[in-house]
């Protein structure tokens, strides 16, 4: 009988660094005596029966992958979860080309896969997954960043410098679509780091259905504070997850979009900037306002970039980390960097029984990582309310009383989870300390002096 063989494949969406994971599982399976297959596109081909696919994969065709953007074995999204003949027929391919080993490179639809196939080869195929995606939406502990997100964000707060230069210096604003289809993880890390003007994520709405007037109200408040201290421009970054949760009344095309072989809407099909930018425009008349807005898509520019430094060394880790463990008889687990050390994720840690699907981890609204990111954005807030004169002058600006202002708009703070996180955290009593510890001190309440507000107001010019 000839060697048992280990077999690599990607599947899902493009993200920096697949070729580094490939790469580092082949070297090390070769130096081990194991021969390495790349399966070619996914699931696509051996799903459907076909092992012609097929790449053998050395150490003089991979060392130097690892540079570069894309996936040296191809990539698709092909779903062989949904039907059990598909399933029956990915485990058939795979014993064919005589694979015990199965490392799978994905988001959170191919975990779910690969823990299927897992189940299905009944011990016949062990497999080992690699979180790969640019949304960081894996469930993985908290700080722990899903590789190809750092690059993601790294070029994408490129793409966000040179566009907020072009909105101040031609008084215009731009509403950028920010891929992350769940979570809003991409978007706030995009939009943090380069100091855009506010940027929206699904999480910090309370409600799972979001009224397009909602999204519309807070851009409008955000552009009226802006006019109101003299500045004409500015950049607001939009998760594209908040698209899944539009009221269908708000938003009837989407009965209409496709969706890809998992199910989800191909979010990249509808013009999401250009609906909200209508929108905008058309509430900002009831005001007497006109404004210049641009909507921009950023996404399949940060899928396939060259990685940066960080993703490069990280995925050979985990590429390294994925062979080592299957070759010493690991199974149904993803693979995770931790402090610097391995540590596997079994999946039934990862998947949530009540979805039936691996689990997704949003951003922590109650976190400082986010409040901080709010500290800089541009946009109404409870401070603004509270304070008559700075209502008086976004009133003026809108051109209504300040009664007419806060009827308008005070209900986006109300229904803001940054604030209801805020107070759940006020309103729970202080545990006590227990024997043999010290309590911890209470936390100060965030309050800002003037010069605080004014020297904030002026970073955000």
């Amino acid at each position: 009988m000839s060697p048992k063989k280990l077999a690599i494949l990607a599947s899902g969406g493009p993200a920096p660094g697949i070729n580094g994971v490939i790469g580092a599982a082949t070297i090390r399976a070769v130096h081990e005596g194991v021969e390495v297959v790349g399966i070619r596109d996914g699931f696509k081909w051996i799903m459907r029966g076909d092992i012609r696919h097929v790449e053998p994969l050395t150490i003089e065709k991979v060392s130097r992958i690892h540079f570069r953007g894309g996936s040296y074995i191809g990539i698709a999204r092909d779903n062989p979860t949904k039907q059990k003949q598909h399933l029956e027929n990915t485990v058939t391919s795979l014993l064919r080309l005589n694979v015990d080993k199965l490392i799978t490179i994905g988001g959170d639809d191919t975990a779910y896969s690969a823990m299927k196939v897992e189940e299905m080869a009944a011990g016949r195929i062990r497999v080992v997954h690699v979180p790969k995606t640019i949304d960081n939406d894996l469930d993985l502990p908290l700080g722990v960043p899903t590789f190809g997100y750092n690059t993601a964000r790294h070029v994408g707060v490129r793409l966000i410098e040179n566009l907020m230069v072009d909105a101040e210096t031609t008084s215009r604003w731009y509403y950028v679509v920010s891929m992350g289809r769940k979570a809003g993880h991409l978007a706030v890390g995009i939009g943090k780091a380069a100091g855009s003007t506010l940027t929206l994520i699904p999480e910090e709405f309370p409600d799972p259905i979001i009224k397009l007037s909602h999204i519309v109200d807070i851009l409008v408040g955000a552009i009226l504070k802006r006019i109101s201290y003299g500045q004409q421009d500015g950049v607001a970054i939009l998760a594209e997850g908040l698209l899944e949760h539009l009221d269908p009344k708000d938003l009837e095309i989407l009965e209409s979009v496709e969706r890809d072989a998992h199910g989800n809407i191909r979010l990249a099909e509808v013009s999401f900037g250009e609906i909200v930018k209508y929108h905008v425009q058309e509430r900002l008349k009831e005001y007497g306002i006109k404004t210049t807005i641009i909507p921009k898509n950023i996404g399949y520019e940060l899928r396939c970039a060259d990685p940066i430094p960080y993703d490069m060394e990280y995925t050979r880790d985990l590429g390294h980390c994925a062979a080592q463990h299957i070759m010493s008889g690991g199974n149904a687990a993803m693979v995770s960097m931790q402090n610097g050390h391995f540590v596997p994720l079994h999946f039934s840690e990862i998947f949530d029984p009540k979805t039936k699907r691996t689990k997704v981890r949003m951003v922590d609204i109650s976190s400082e990582y986010y409040h901080i990111a709010r500290q800089y954005m541009l946009r109404l807030t409870k401070e603004d309310f509270d304070d008559p004169h700075e209502i008086a002058k976004f009133a003026a600006t809108a051109g209504v009383s300040s009664e007419k202002f806060r009827e308008d708009f005070y209900y986006l703070v109300e229904q803001d989870m940054l604030y209801r996180s805020a107070a759940q955290k006020d309103s729970t009593p202080a545990a006590p300390p227990s024997n043999g510890t010290h309590a911890k001190p209470k936390a100060t309440k965030r309050t800002k002096s003037t010069k605080a507000k004014t020297e904030e107001k002026e970073a955000n010019s």
